[in-house]
């Protein structure tokens, strides 16, 4: 197990088989950067185009099609004072009759981003919510590998290998699990937000660059179908498609056939998440919308499932 520190030069606004910029093996560490959704880096300096440019790829020894990599996020850090969002809720979560009536013009909004005292103050413009304030959640907004069929696909949107889901669970703390479909994986994230509200329904969170660190594991021969994820309390799966309910379908498909792999068998993924399924709305601004399914993981010890071994 090695660790790695790695300064990004170049960035990418879709995820594919891209040359990878580093190779590591399962078990080792990695430390680098990320910039905003816009490209600009810690010292708020536009290195390069939006939208949601990517650290990576990084190539994981012995990742095949048909394997497991798990992504641990072991810090995650805005390294910069100054974070940016929309201010308008995007027309697709509102009531048509509203957005063609009064729809107030968009614009950017600016945030003081105190990681000592752990805040976010909206500086910019002056409004009546004055000097509004909020703790900081950091979370990664869009990460993922290669997609599958050798296609390159956009960072604006989402799919079976990650992308731009905009879940708040994909924070420090967090493991995520995702499908190989390339050689090496070829790992890319980025896309920070300082906080951000269910949905990302301005269209952005609080967009800022972040310093981050994430620990890699391959699971060979393990074959899933989206995304899925742990934290301390919850195991989660996420589904992403538009229109909403076929995100939800994606993700609670990919729940039932996890309890079944933990042990369940016939009805009884469905009696259970029938009553302790939990969902949680990742991002409902663009092209692809994302769902995700959860369920305590102290229900499943409850039940006798063995929840240290979740894959």
């Amino acid at each position: 197990m090695a660790t790695h520190h790695f300064e990004p030069s170049i960035y990418y606004s879709a995820l594919g088989t891209y040359e990878p910029v580093l190779r590591i093996e399962s078990g080792d560490t990695v430390t680098t950067t990320t910039v905003d959704n816009a490209g600009r880096d810690s010292e708020d300096q536009a290195v390069t185009r939006g939208p949601n440019p990517q650290t990576g790829p990084f190539y994981i020894e012995d990742a095949a099609p048909g394997d497991t990599l798990a992504v641990h996020f072991d810090r995650v850090l805005p390294n910069r004072r100054i974070g940016r969002t929309a201010t308008v809720v995007a027309p697709n979560v509102l009531d048509p009759y509203y957005v063609a009536s009064i729809l107030p013009k968009n614009g950017s909004a600016e945030w003081d981003i105190d990681v000592e005292k752990w805040t976010a103050t909206l500086i910019s413009p002056e409004t009546s919510l004055g000097k509004f304030c909020l703790p900081l959640e950091p979370m990664v907004g869009c990460f993922g590998v290669a997609a599958q069929g050798g296609q390159a696909i956009s960072t604006a949107t989402s799919a079976e290998h990650g992308g731009n889901m905009d879940y708040r669970g994909f924070c420090q703390g967090a493991t995520v699990y995702l499908p190989v479909f390339a050689e090496g994986g070829l790992f890319f994230l980025g896309d920070g937000h300082a906080v951000q509200g269910d949905g990302e329904i301005v269209g952005t969170g609080v967009e800022i660059s972040f310093d981050v660190e994430f620990s890699v594991s391959l699971i060979k021969g393990k074959r899933i179908h989206w995304p899925r994820g742990e934290n301390e309390d919850y195991i989660f799966t996420a589904g992403n498609a538009r229109p909403l309910d076929q995100a939800v379908q994606h993700a609670t498909t990919e729940m039932v056939r996890w309890l079944v792999e933990l042990g369940l068998e016939g009805n009884e993924p469905h009696i259970l998440l029938g009553q302790c399924v939990e969902y949680d709305v990742g991002n409902v601004f663009d092209p692809a919308y994302t769902m995700i399914c959860k369920v305590k993981t102290n229900i499943l010890q409850n039940v006798g499932l063995d929840v240290q071994s979740v894959l």
